[in-house]
């Protein structure tokens, strides 16, 4: 769909114009027919500043000045554990309303400090960062019918494949910094010693620029949200959508730029929720990113690559209030080669399962095509059925069977699972009936 980027954007971030984008009129035909909205944060998340353990003994020492100096806002409570960043308003109002799950210390497979490699593994699902295809497409492959659409000027790694899947995004303008180029050059001069003081210097004056302050379509996070939320919303529309936003990688000055991309983020959140409204209730939205960052600032107010990290799931279809995961701690003796949070979730379990609850797909597709040489990655517990009893589970029916899921007990530390298995997961910080997706019916 070719549309003019200026045109696109004169109308501004509320008022984008949908008139020359496809009219949608109708919402999701059945229940069966779901949206699955995957959100990459390019650079970094320091997930411990967006979702700040605040019940951690160790946290107060570690980030206490931090979090709360004079130009932070005042953090948002979900628990006596756990709070949101001040900017993320509109986060902190889903999960009051249940839709919305934070989830803890998750990373992909690769657990080194490469930003191109980690965002490799997160979008090809596989172990390492190899591979030519995307586990998005993969899935999209999978779905007979079922559609994807990337909201990026160049098909991401995630949705490259043989599946039915298509690109959209504005036009540059002359003037504009293709934002791909200059996350590359970010990160190549980024290690470089002779050069490094120069770039950022540069990266500093480029911030509030037409070009560095948007993603990878040409469009501030908001915008390309709301976009992704028209496209989605059509009844024969994309199921699987994808989203990405580059400059979250916060060496220096984190509490300025974090202020500001997360304000960003909630924005985008609030834009799709609105935008999205006829297919909300069947819609799940993951907002990831390829790791974490060290628990520690470092001495210039930023931190550095680390490994857990944090995400969020979103949406009408999300059964949420709660926030999931392992909690490893963050005390100098539990933290991952004593510098980074530990992760505990493989993020490949994560999406499995959203695409089998939500999207239904087959164990045997997930454990093959979608996520190779994953056969040994459960899918993380919670997402349906019920827990009657410390230690016991059920799992879902077969695929294609009509069903209806009870309310799952998912309590402190309660082991559970649903991966058809006797091996007990984990989830923690929960102590309220909850579950994560619901059905009426199976398809």
């Amino acid at each position: 769909m070719n549309l003019d980027r200026r045109g696109f954007l004169a109308l501004g971030a509320t008022t984008v114009a949908w008139s020359m984008l496809p009219r949608f009129a109708l919402a999701a035909s059945s229940p069966g027919d779901t949206r699955f909205l995957l959100v990459l944060l390019r650079g970094g998340l320091d997930g411990l500043h967006a979702l700040q353990p605040i019940g951690d003994p160790a946290f107060a020492a570690l980030r206490g000045t931090f979090a709360q100096a004079g130009s932070q806002p005042a953090s948002l409570r979900l628990s006596t554990d756990f709070a949101l960043h001040g900017k993320l308003a509109f986060f902190a109002e889903l999960y009051a309303r249940n839709a919305l799950a934070p989830v803890v210390a998750v990373a992909p497979p690769y657990r080194q400090r490469s930003h191109f490699e980690a965002q490799d593994c997160v979008e090809n699902g596989m172990p390492g960062s190899s591979g030519a295809t995307g586990w998005l497409n993969r899935c999209v492959a999978a779905m007979p019918g079922a559609k994807g659409l990337a909201l990026a000027a160049v098909m991401p790694l995630a949705m490259r494949g043989s599946g039915a899947v298509s690109t959209w995004s504005p036009s540059l303008d002359d003037d504009q910094v293709d934002p791909i180029l200059w996350q590359q050059l970010q990160l190549l001069y980024a290690a470089d010693t002779t050069l490094a003081a120069s770039f950022r210097a540069i990266d500093t004056g480029m911030e509030g620029t037409t070009g560095a302050r948007r993603g990878a379509t040409g469009l501030r996070l908001p915008q390309a949200l709301a976009a992704a939320a028209k496209f989605m919303a059509a009844p024969a529309g994309p199921r699987i959508g994808f989203v990405e936003d580059t400059g979250w990688d916060t060496h220096n000055g984190e509490l300025g730029i974090l202020d500001r991309k997360l304000a960003e983020l909630d924005a985008g959140m609030k834009a799709f929720h609105d935008g999205a409204q006829p297919v909300w209730d069947n819609t799940v939205v993951a907002i990831v990113t390829e790791f974490g960052r060290t628990a520690a600032i470092n001495g210039t107010g930023g931190t550095d690559h680390g490994t857990g990290g944090a995400a969020f799931l979103a949406g009408g279809a999300v059964k949420g209030g709660r926030v999931l995961g392992d909690w490893p701690g963050i005390g100098r003796a539990q933290l991952n080669e004593g510098r980074d949070l530990l992760a505990t979730t493989d993020m490949r379990g994560l999406f499995k399962g959203v695409l089998r609850e939500h999207l239904l797909v087959a164990d045997a597709a997930l454990a093959g095509p979608v996520f190779p040489d994953s056969a040994g990655v459960r899918r993380c517990p919670g997402w349906s059925g019920r827990c009657p009893a410390r230690g016991h589970h059920e799992c879902p029916p077969q695929p294609g069977a009509a069903w209806q899921l009870t309310p799952a007990v998912v309590a402190s530390r309660l082991p559970m699972s649903c991966d058809n298995s006797a091996r007990p997961c984990r989830v923690r910080y929960s102590a309220r009936p909850a579950l994560i997706f619901r059905h009426t019916s199976g398809s």
